[in-house]
């Protein structure tokens, strides 16, 4: 293993066995309902967070900041380690800006790295460098890895409530509610570090077919698959059952999606994440 500390922000949803198990720090983003504030990925357990969406509770998130990055950047730097901080996409949150400003007030070699994607679609490329950090590869490496996989990052993903995604400005307010009157729901892709709708599906057997069928013409055999869900095992189970069908692969990586993610999609979101 070499002396490379690997860094994220919990834009990123890596299952915390996997957290331990590569020894990758997270760096949390803030979660507020009301005057209630919470680490995301700390205080907040992903089932909790998405009862107290049902309950009606209105989040906020704020991104990771300046004083965050720069505590955990000298924690590092003094013990001898170079960084690695790995991003969620710079174009939804300050959160990559504040680690840049950080970086640049820190003595030390650390290395900032922008996946521009969300969720697992982030983790994957995360985990991916924790592994090479282990095995001894270089930074250089290690970076050339991880730039093929943010050009060939595939994630599809759909949501069960389209108010979570008119709150946000996503779609308009008659989209939302004639879509959910009509079980129509769109189709998410993420592409250059933000979300486009890429098609439409009514009724949910519909929908986990047409995400599967996107991912399987998107899915390199061998470079991992995983699907994060927004506390919906039951529609994660029928998912994952219908990936593993078609693509024929039975380790598929089950995340939960997190509450930064989830205050902008809602319970019931549902994604697949690969690699091209």
């Amino acid at each position: 293993m070499n002396n490379l500390k690997i860094i994220c922000d919990s834009l990123s949803d890596i299952p915390k066995n996997l957290r331990e198990k590569y020894d990758i720090e997270m760096v949390p983003l803030t979660v507020r309902f009301g005057e209630d504030e919470y680490k995301d990925g700390i205080d907040l357990e992903p089932k909790n967070f998405y009862d107290m969406l049902r309950e009606g509770k209105l989040p906020q998130t704020s991104q990771a900041t300046y004083t965050q990055f720069k505590e955990v950047f000298d924690k590092f730097t003094k013990e001898g380690k170079e960084i690695l901080y790995i991003s969620g996409s710079s174009k939804a949150t300050g959160t990559y800006q504040s680690a840049v400003m950080a970086k640049n007030d820190t003595e030390g070699k650390i290395y900032t790295f922008d996946t521009l994607n969300f969720s697992y679609g982030c983790g994957m490329q995360v985990v991916k460098a924790a592994q090479m950090a282990c095995e001894g590869k270089s930074i250089e490496e290690i970076i050339k890895e991880l730039e093929y996989m943010r050009d060939n990052m595939y994630v599809v993903f759909s949501v069960d409530d389209l108010k979570y995604l008119q709150r946000g400005g996503r779609i308009s307010s008659s989209k939302a509610v004639i879509g959910n009157m009509l079980n129509i729901k769109p189709i998410l892709e993420v592409k250059d570090g933000l979300v486009t709708p890429v098609a439409q599906a009514r009724g949910k057997k519909h929908i986990f077919a047409k995400m599967v069928d996107l991912a399987k013409k998107h899915y390199t055999e061998g470079m991992g698959i995983a699907i994060g869900h927004g506390d919906c095992e039951s529609d994660m189970t029928k998912l994952r059952d219908m990936t593993n069908n078609e693509l024929r692969i039975s380790d598929i990586l089950i995340t939960d999606v997190g509450s930064c993610v989830g205050s902008h999609a809602g319970p019931g979101i549902l994604g697949i994440f690969c690699v091209k």
